[in-house]
């Protein structure tokens, strides 16, 4: 008996599951928007093979081998379309996020309004507000302070 042969089936069976229509979905598109589901999988696979001799001294072997896989839906990506930028990716999570996820979305979130109201105020120019008072100083033909 020869384990290489339950082993090879296995194999083959899960690889055709481990492909990437499985991970990332297939992309659901409406006239505004893009939608492509993104899942979580998991895998196991073990083998083994055993020979031995029973009471009446006959011999005998045998292998097995076996697999499982499981697929979740963890999140939906939302493109919208004739928006560019951050504002047209949006990621949905489909499950209930643990405390560090949570965290790490709202610091985000939050890094991405101050950079926002950096850029409405002016902020993302390389200039201070010390060095506009020194340019208006160098108009009216005073040296900067």
């Amino acid at each position: 008996m020869d384990i290489q042969d339950p082993i090879k089936t296995t194999v083959e069976e899960i690889r055709k599951v481990l492909n990437i229509e499985n991970v990332i979905g297939e992309v659901i598109e409406s006239e505004d928007k893009v939608m492509i589901p993104v899942t979580r999988m998991g895998m196991a696979f073990g083998a083994g093979m055993g020979e031995g001799k029973g009471a009446t001294n006959e011999g005998g072997s045998a292998a097995a081998a076996g697999g499982g896989a499981g697929i979740e839906p963890v999140a939906m990506v939302v493109v919208f379309k004739g928006q560019s930028g951050p504002e047209g990716v949006k990621m949905l999570p489909l499950k209930n996020p643990d405390p560090l996820t949570r965290a790490i979305g709202e610091v985000s979130n939050a890094i991405v309004d101050v950079m926002a109201e950096g850029r409405k105020m002016g902020m993302g120019k390389k200039h201070t507000k010390k060095a506009e008072e020194a340019k208006t100083e160098e108009k009216k033909g005073e040296p900067p302070v």
